[in-house]
Formats: structure tokens, C-alpha cells, sequence
């Protein structure tokens, strides 16, 4: 006579995973195997039955390019008071539509995978974060293009151990910003599809808010003229994007521009204070995505 056996009897219970309850970000980590996959997709799914495929990735940036420098460049003669003007705008115009497009993906990650959120168990962190890994994936041939056309002006002479850093740096301090924003704003979409307006109006704001088109120099000069506090351009300096655009152009622009700008003010030690900003946003966008996470399949 077989004797049955419970197969799990000799398994310890602290060894099985409480119903409901998710590690976090620390799942994303857990289960790689299923973030490949899903960068995977978004990669290969982006440009599908498309034309022109990946070109659409320089295309893009070109076009968003060519318009700024018309208008700003030509129209408003900013290309007179700023030397090397289109090297200028195209660094900056890079870093914020890696920014862009990580941050309005990931607010909409939650959303656009409805069904696997409602039938299946996984961690829901893992959408967001992949999300900003294609954004970013998609940032490198911009990179690419910006790089070939600092490369014919001389960048290679100039080129520096600061600078590099400096590149690094602005790229992981956008991917920080973007996915705490993106936790935040993407679990908080769950209930409230007003969140994907509100995003697209700070992304409109994002672009005139940091020196893409304009120097920071015009923003001091311009609070200096109407007396305004000191601490309104501290606070400018500080924000993450501002911080990614400068580095980039300390990356970029300054090495192929002979007379070059003035540099912002203790611009390594507010890298630092930028950093720790991204990390106390990315933190707090986790922890409001957790409070919300456990009614997202109710609410879709």
C-alpha cells in the first residue's frame, strides 16, 4: 500500500513567499531573466512594420533639432551669444529626450500592460524599469550622432577623464530622476489617467526649464535685473535635469569650443547634491508605487 506524501512538508515555511507581498525594486533583480525579455520587446517591437526601422531614432533628434536651431538660432540670433550653437543645443536636446521618453513610458508602463498586470503575478516594477532601459537603449544612437559630429570638430584632442565621467554621469542621474518620476506618476495613472496629462505638461516644461535653448548665465543675469533672491538660482542648479544638460555640455560642447561659457557654479559638488536628489525621488516613487501596487489589477 503507497503512502502519500506531502511534497512541501520538509520545506521550511519562512522559505515560501507571503501572498501579496513584493521586494521591490529587489524583484526586478530577481527576476532578469523576464527584463530581458521585456527590453527585448520594446526594443525589437518599437519600429516593427516600419519604413525606415532605427533610422526613426536619429531622424527624430534631427528634426527636434533643425527646428530649435531655425527659430532660435536664426530667427532669434541666440547662435551669436552662444559660440558653437548647434553642438550646443544638439547635447542638450539629447539628454532631454532620453529624460522624455523614459519618464512618459514608464508613467504609461502600468496601463499599456493591463492584461498581463490583471492575470498574471509579477513584480510591476519590472514594467517601468524596462521601460527606461529601452528609452535609454534608444538614447545611444543619438549619443552616436552627437559623438560623430564632435569627433569631426576635434572632440578626440580635447578629450578628457572629467569628460567621460561627466557623460556617465548625466545619463544615470536622467535614468534615476526618470524612473522615481515614472514609479510615481505610473501607479498613481492606475486610478487616475489625469497623471499622463500632468506628465506631458512637465515634459513641456522640461525643455524650457533647463539650459537646452538658452544659457544658464541669461537665467542669473535675468534675476539679477529684477532683483530677484539668490536662492531661486540655487534651486535652478540643483534640479537633476539642469545638472544632466550641464554635464553634458561640460561633455560635449566645452571640449570643441574655444571660448567657451562660464561654468555653473560648483558644478561637481551640486552633481552630488542632484544625485542624492534622484535617489530620495526614486525612493519615494517606490514607496508610493508599493502603497498602490496591490489594487492595480481592481483598478484596470
Amino acid at each position: 500500500m503507497s503512502q502519500n506524501r506531502d511534497p512541501f512538508a520538509q520545506v521550511a515555511r519562512e522559505s515560501f513567499d507571503t501572498p501579496g507581498r513584493a521586494g521591490g525594486l529587489w524583484d526586478v533583480f530577481r527576476w532578469h531573466y523576464l527584463l530581458r525579455l521585456l527590453v527585448r520587446t520594446g526594443v525589437t517591437t518599437r519600429y516593427r512594420n516600419s519604413v525606415l526601422g532605427w533610422t526613426w531614432s536619429y531622424v527624430r533628434p534631427a528634426a527636434q533639432f533643425l527646428v530649435f536651431w531655425v527659430v532660435l538660432g536664426l530667427f532669434l540670433s541666440l547662435q551669436h551669444g552662444i559660440p558653437n550653437y548647434a553642438v550646443y543645443l544638439f547635447s542638450g536636446i539629447v539628454i532631454i529626450n532620453l529624460f522624455s521618453e523614459a519618464f512618459k513610458n514608464a508613467t504609461t508602463s502600468i496601463v499599456g500592460n493591463a492584461p498581463l498586470v490583471r492575470k498574471v503575478y509579477l513584480p510591476r516594477q519590472l514594467f517601468a524599469v524596462s521601460s527606461v532601459i529601452v528609452a535609454f537603449v534608444h538614447f545611444l544612437p543619438q549619443v552616436g550622432l552627437l559623438l560623430a559630429v564632435c569627433l569631426f570638430l576635434g572632440w578626440i584632442v580635447h578629450i578628457s577623464v572629467l569628460s567621460i565621467l561627466a557623460i556617465l554621469a548625466g545619463a544615470l542621474l536622467v535614468v534615476l530622476f526618470a524612473l522615481g518620476l515614472g514609479l510615481f506618476f505610473g501607479a498613481v495613472n492606475v486610478r487616475f489617467r489625469d497623471a499622463e496629462n500632468i506628465v506631458e505638461l512637465l515634459l513641456l516644461l522640461a525643455t524650457w526649464a533647463s539650459p537646452v535653448l538658452y544659457t544658464w548665465t541669461m537665467v542669473r543675469d535675468a534675476l539679477a535685473q529684477i532683483g530677484g533672491p539668490s536662492w531661486i538660482l540655487e534651486i535652478y542648479l540643483l534640479n537633476p535635469i539642469t545638472q544632466a544638460v550641464e554635464l553634458f555640455h561640460y561633455a560635449f560642447w566645452r571640449p570643441v569650443t574655444d571660448t567657451a561659457l562660464e561654468l555653473p557654479p560648483d558644478l561637481a559638488l551640486n552633481t552630488v547634491w542632484a544625485f542624492v536628489i534622484s535617489i530620495v525621488v526614486l525612493l519615494a516613487g517606490q514607496a508610493v508605487f508599493r502603497r498602490l501596487e496591490g489594487r492595480f489589477a481592481q483598478d484596470l
